[in-house]
């Protein structure tokens, strides 16, 4: 078993062996500004991540926002965008173009050699990876990931290019189709509901 073990430690690698992190700004020190003439910024936050990850808008208009002066950290279609406080990823959709994300968000950066999309779906998917964050809030007074958890977290060998982009996709299409099944039953138990109501009210 030992022998095992030894082998399996040869084929993992550190998360910060693959990608870069840039931490978001942080909310405290942002200067608020009246000024019409100051940038207008929309936060980046956990309903954000949740539309991401399903293709989907069910904000309906609710946005934070706020104007300053001050020069932010912002994020860009494409990006891997990792949330400290529920250890949920995603890959940023062009309607969230520009937003602001703060200090409990954490920006990755991969090399030609890793797809974001992937990647997401280690952290979000992989057993492996998941126990390491949960250890990681063990014995913590505030239930909240950290830089350094994330630095270090361990993952399997990553396959080739191909293969991970092929696992990515089929993963974020999956959520897709799970969001837009659950919609669909949504509506449908509306409709059913309506029927009966105007039923019994005849």
């Amino acid at each position: 078993m030992k022998l095992n073990l030894r082998k399996a430690r040869i084929h993992m690698i550190r998360l910060d062996h693959i990608a870069q992190f840039v931490s978001g700004s942080p909310q405290f020190r942002i200067a608020e500004a009246i000024d019409d003439k100051a940038r207008l910024y929309t936060y980046y936050r956990q309903s954000e991540i949740e539309n991401d990850l399903t293709g989907m808008d069910s904000n309906h208009g609710d946005r934070k926002q706020i104007r300053t002066f001050d020069q932010l950290n912002t994020l860009c279609q494409g990006d891997l965008v990792f949330s400290l406080v529920s250890g949920k990823s995603t890959i940023v959709s062009a309607r969230h173009e520009g937003y602001l994300y703060t200090q409990n968000y954490v920006k990755l950066v991969t090399g030609e050699n890793v797809d974001s999309k992937y990647l997401a779906y280690l952290l979000n998917e992989d057993k492996f990876v998941r126990k390491q964050l949960l250890l990681g809030l063990q014995g913590s007074q505030v239930l909240k990931y950290t830089l350094k958890q994330l630095k270090e977290l361990e993952l399997f060998n990553i396959p080739k290019l191909e293969k991970q982009q092929m696992i990515g996709e089929l993963y974020f299409n999956q959520l897709r189709l799970e969001a837009l099944r659950n919609r669909n039953s949504k509506l449908e138990t509306i409709l059913v509901l309506e029927g009966l109501e105007e039923a019994n009210n005849k």
